[in-house]
């Protein structure tokens, strides 16, 4: 469902006029006072919010942080429209990553309604997933975890360290997971090829390791990746520690 939150201090005539054109394209929009409690009843299935705010009108401080930790919780942007000054105290008070686009009164509605649109056009496409480059010498296992990740991210594959190193030569992945035991090229000696690479230093590794005694343990965190998850781990916990670490990144 593409739906928008629609919130601002009151539902002033120019809020329901752009209220009936985000509806007439298609899209399910719903005006609500921006409270806590009222943006919290209302909230399930928000795609994205729109914060509207008249001349002179801001929302409160306790409403905004929540209105945040609900966004960042559930993966949903902002559009904030209002004057200079308005515009200034959203961008002051929400981080970048969460605003998809800013809008200064007066608007062109047209304009906006297509922006909101192409928006959730690319929702649906994927286009704003993170792309999670899994690298591993088991077909099996490669198969495996790219069905349980396909849903929620874009999903590659490498079965060898070199094929990883190849396919970030003219790809870009937001996280790697890498086998630590591979023949050939092991995991650390990737680790240690992606970190010497301008282009590569910076993209975030977990090991995956199928050793889970203290000592091998031990020397995988020693090669200081972001983490690491043992081969064991179920589809749900996998996909709860993924969401986790993209979220403290952000």
């Amino acid at each position: 469902m593409n739906r928008v939150l629609f919130t601002g201090e009151k539902e002033s005539f120019l809020v329901r006029v752009l209220l009936k054109k985000l509806n007439d394209a298609g899209l399910v929009c719903e005006f609500v006072h921006w409270g806590v409690n009222e943006i919290n009843s209302k909230w399930n299935d928000t795609k994205l919010v729109v914060m509207y705010m008249d001349e002179g009108e801001t929302p409160q401080d306790s409403a905004l942080h929540f209105l945040c930790e609900k966004m960042i919780e559930d993966g949903v942007q902002m559009i904030p429209v209002g004057d200079r000054n308005a515009i200034r105290f959203i961008k002051d008070r929400v981080s970048g990553d969460l605003v998809y686009a800013v809008y200064e009164r007066p608007i062109d509605n047209a304009a906006f309604v297509d922006n909101v649109s192409e928006m959730f056009r690319k929702l649906e496409s994927g286009e704003f997933r993170k792309t999670v480059l899994i690298v591993d010498d088991d077909p099996g296992y490669l198969g495996l975890v790219r069905e349980w990740l396909k849903g929620t991210y874009k999903v590659a594959m490498a079965n060898s360290g070199l094929q990883a190193i190849k396919w970030l030569g003219k790809n870009k992945a937001d996280l790697i997971l890498l086998d630590h035991e591979m023949p050939v090229t092991t995991g650390p000696q990737v680790l240690e090829m992606l970190r010497s690479e301008e282009e590569t230093k910076n993209i975030p590794v977990i090991f995956l390791t199928g050793k889970g005694d203290k000592e091998s343990v031990m020397a995988v965190v020693a090669l200081k990746p972001e983490g690491y998850f043992l081969k064991t781990i179920e589809r749900e916990e996998l996909l709860a520690k993924l969401n986790n670490f993209f979220e403290k990144r952000k």
